[in-house]
């Protein structure tokens, strides 16, 4: 009956979720809809930390169905929840489309900086920057689809490389066919490895700064009124420090070469990429460039529309779709599609996520703990909230920890609780909260999932327990130093 139950996930997965849908119902009727609910939130946060076995639209979504049948909340107000925060769902439908179309501009750009800079220390310091600044005005999800794309390129090419005769990338002679395997094999994955790993942590620091650097940032704007300028004005003082703080910890790893980085590129890998992005280069066509050229002015048009909050975000996707597919020839349907593809099971996870909401706010799972939070006194709320949503998002999801937090801070505010100076730095408390100690785990950043369940993870090695090592002094110095700045500078 259940043998294509959650698809390819581990038995003992599957029988975990049969055993929670059983249950669930059980403790319904025996122990209330209080405890039940709290209950199903558990169940959540673990099929989010079984993201891995099973992606958590389906075992999520299971639960969600059945917090609906048990009437925990109603169709109506997970409706409200999504109408509410429909700037979200417009932002990971049209935004991260929007960007798919300009993957050939940034592989470009990082391309470049890949092959030009010799010094492996200011090429992560670059890598980590580069990243910061996309992702701070488009989506990290985005940015690190287009770091993976990079380096499987590279990867491939390396790969393609091996297997060809030697006089085909070797005409003067330098090289042997041992060269290629081995240990330096190794030293190349190693090289990638802890250059993607500074590039995706690279996406956190530039995402924590802005309204469209990561979805539960929009949201949180949203509730404030705070458009572009205006939130980064807002989180700056806590952001910028840690912005710091997170290229000086880049530079401490790579000169000590600890906790897996430090490794530079072999030379003999260098010259096979330096001599096949020449061969790009004189391959590429008129269209090609004028390909590049468009996408070019798009990402202005992009960042000044943004800073102008001239229409709300997703529009603003929808526009960048709009210009570049129609100056770039783009008009068949099915070449439309696949840039879809990226962003709508996430947009799915997040309608599941606000019925997990919506149950929380009909059953008010949170308030009690809100109210203590905000019993305690002024000057301590802040840190307090910090820590709370910083734990949570090291196990479970940002997006969501952010969703229900800001949703009961704003009821409070709405409520005449706190007043708008409080509720501002309790918005910075759960902004900055779930998006930097969130680093330490995939379960936390989106964009860390991604690249671990990606094609790339197995061809350099990057197991989940490998990505939480790298992770670790980067966690330890944007959430140390985060915390600082809300108990000091709020």
């Amino acid at each position: 009956m259940f043998t294509y139950f959650l698809g390819k996930s581990p038995k003992w997965f599957k029988m975990t979720m049969i055993a929670f849908l059983v249950l669930n119902v059980v403790f319904y009727f025996t122990l209330g809809p209080v405890i039940t609910a709290w209950i199903f939130i558990a169940e959540f946060i673990f099929t989010l930390a079984m993201a891995l076995k099973c992606y958590p639209l389906q075992s999520g979504g299971l639960l969600a169905i059945e917090i609906l049948a048990l009437n925990l909340t109603t169709p109506e107000n997970a409706y409200h929840e999504v109408d509410q925060n429909l700037e979200v769902v417009l932002l990971l439908v049209f935004m991260v489309a929007g960007i798919y179309f300009m993957k050939p501009l940034l592989m470009y750009i990082f391309s470049k900086v890949f092959t030009k800079i010799k010094s492996k220390l200011v090429l992560s310091l670059l890598f980590v920057f580069l990243a910061a600044i996309l992702s701070a005005f488009l989506d990290a999800l985005t940015v690190t689809a287009v770091l993976i794309s990079v380096a499987v390129g590279f990867y491939g090419v390396y790969h393609k490389i091996h297997s060809m005769p030697i006089a085909d990338y070797d005409a003067d002679g330098t090289l042997d066919r041992k060269d290629l395997s081995g240990e330096t094999l190794e030293k190349f994955r190693s090289f990638l490895r802890s250059l993607i790993m500074h590039g995706v942590v690279g996406t956190a620091l530039g995402g924590v700064c802005t309204l469209v650097g990561e979805p539960q940032n929009l949201l949180i704007g949203e509730r404030m009124g705070w458009d572009f300028i205006e939130f980064f004005k807002q989180m700056a003082h806590i952001t910028l420090p840690v912005l710091g703080a997170g290229l000086l910890t880049t530079v401490i790893l790579e000169v000590t070469g600890t906790f897996g980085f430090g490794q530079k590129l072999p030379e003999v890998a260098r010259k096979i990429i330096e001599n096949y992005t020449e061969e790009e280069d004189e391959k590429r066509s008129d269209q090609a460039k004028y390909g590049l050229i468009i996408q070019g002015v798009s990402a202005i048009l992009l960042i000044a529309g943004l800073a102008l909050h001239i229409a709300p975000v997703g529009f603003i996707g929808l526009a960048l779709i709009i210009v570049q597919t129609a100056f770039m020839g783009i008009t068949e349907e099915h070449h439309l599609g696949p840039a879809f593809e990226e962003a709508l099971p996430f947009t799915g996870l997040l309608v599941v996520f606000f019925v997990v909401v919506a149950m929380i706010h009909d059953q008010h799972l949170f308030s009690p703990i809100i109210d203590w939070a905000l019993s305690l006194p002024l000057e301590q709320q802040p840190s307090m909230f910090y820590m709370a949503n910083g734990l949570l998002s090291m196990i479970s999801d940002n997006v969501f920890v952010a969703t229900v937090y800001i949703g009961e801070v704003k009821q409070a505010f709405d409520n005449g609780v706190i007043d708008r100076e409080q509720f501002e730095k309790l918005a910075i408390a759960i902004n900055t909260g779930t998006n930097l100690p969130s680093v330490a785990t995939p379960n936390g950043q989106a964009a860390f999932l991604f690249l671990l369940t990606s094609s790339l993870a197995p061809l350099i090695d990057l197991s989940y327990g490998r990505m939480v090592k790298m992770a670790l002094p980067y966690t330890i110095v944007l959430g140390g130093v985060g915390l600082l700045g809300v108990m000091f500078l709020l």
